[in-house]
């Protein structure tokens, strides 16, 4: 007998042992008693004995139906993420440093163009990640970030090379705005006139 055989024959025992545990000539119906089967006990052939009827897999058109894989089978109630998420934290902007709405507030009391300000410090991140600012407002002329220290203003500045200007741990970052670059000093100094 080769390998490829055994499956065959231990769907043909699951198949005897179904079909001898639905009854035979001499059992009785009425009675719930359970009846003897002959393949119940493991043979002596040597070959792995059937299962017994009870747990048998369910048969459709006389063959055994494979069993689901674990990653496919019910495992339990499905859990739900809750309707509203918990509110972000953001890391604190240090004392002293304006706010990204004071600053904006501050370009436009100068005659320079803010239009459509975003308060978008969602996009911050929760405890550091994202960019793990502290504040950000992006308008169409510029985007003001506020970090929560010096340290981590510097490193986002460099890392947008010369589209940003960083004074203490506030950052001005024009790569998505649609200032010119001449107009941009002005935006800065009127940065570092602010505390």
């Amino acid at each position: 007998m080769t390998l490829r055989s055994l499956p065959a024959v231990g769907i043909l025992l699951v198949a005897v042992a179904v079909t001898a545990g639905c009854g035979g000539d001499d059992a009785d119906p009425s009675s719930g008693a359970p009846t003897a089967s002959p393949v119940s006990a493991p043979a002596a052939t040597g070959l792995p004995s059937a299962p017994t009827p009870s747990a048998a897999p369910p048969s459709v058109g006389g063959a055994a139906s494979p069993a689901l894989p674990p990653s496919v089978a019910p495992q339990g109630p499905t859990q739900r993420r809750p309707a509203n998420p918990p509110p972000v934290v953001l890391p604190q902007r240090p004392p002293g440093a304006p706010g990204a709405t004071q600053v904006v507030n501050a370009f436009k009391a100068a005659g320079l163009r803010v239009p459509h300000p975003k308060d978008r410090s969602v996009d911050c991140g929760p405890d550091g990640l994202g960019l793990g600012c502290s504040e950000l407002i992006a308008t169409d002329a510029v985007t003001v970030y506020v970090f929560p220290d010096e340290t981590s203003a510097s490193d986002i500045a460099e890392t947008w090379g010369g589209q940003s200007y960083r004074r203490g741990a506030v950052v001005l970052n024009y790569l998505e705005a649609k200032t010119p670059a001449a107009e941009r000093p002005r935006y800065e100094k009127v940065l570092n006139g602010l505390g």
